[in-house]
């Protein structure tokens, strides 16, 4: 009787124990990334906070050719790939002499061969740039194009610190703007 029941209650355990079968979502081909400022302060093992966080898809440039092709000349973009890409100011910031409250705003550009417009805008957790409104514009800031030696692969931002805040690097095949922002 006793191995009987250690039987029926292995075969139980084996029935209920078995892995779950999930149907997940293959890898994305952007993946997505989350950068801060000051840099690194995510993982600070102080009671550092950060300034500034921007969350974005990175696309790789796969062997295309990337600004005035993929991403067309004079036409909004979402500055990465998949969601449009979003940046959090944890405290008040000034961009292109305009004061910005903290609060959380979406990146979007228009490219052209020599220069972007760097939009911040209101809308947030949209896909793309597909439904943008014009009418949501918080600042836009006209940056000159700084071209690049060597192709950056995989698009990419960084915060380069400056005397009075930081500005935002945004880099992607031979291209690269920067966006000052003033904090202090």
């Amino acid at each position: 009787m006793k191995r009987f029941s250690l039987i029926a209650m292995l075969a139980l355990y084996a029935t209920f124990s078995q892995a779950q079968e999930y149907k997940l979502p293959a890898v994305d081909p952007s993946p997505a990334d989350i950068l801060y400022y000051p840099l690194n302060v995510a993982k600070a093992k102080d009671n550092s906070s950060p300034v500034m966080k921007v969350v974005y898809s990175r696309p790789g440039k796969k062997g295309r050719d990337i600004f005035g092709v993929l991403e067309q000349f004079g036409k909004v973009w979402r500055l990465g790939a998949n969601e449009a890409t979003e940046i959090k100011f944890f405290k008040n910031v000034v961009i292109g002499g305009k004061k910005i409250k903290k609060g959380t705003y979406s990146l979007f550009a228009i490219p052209e061969k020599d220069k972007w417009v760097m939009i911040l805008n209101k809308q947030t957790d949209k896909w793309g740039a597909y439904t943008y409104d014009e009418a949501q514009d918080v600042v836009r800031v006209e940056l000159p194009v700084k071209q690049m030696e060597k192709p950056v692969e995989t698009f990419s931002m960084t915060f380069n610190p400056q005397a009075e805040g930081a500005n935002l690097i945004v880099a992607w095949d031979k291209t690269a703007v920067e966006l000052p922002i003033a904090f202090k």
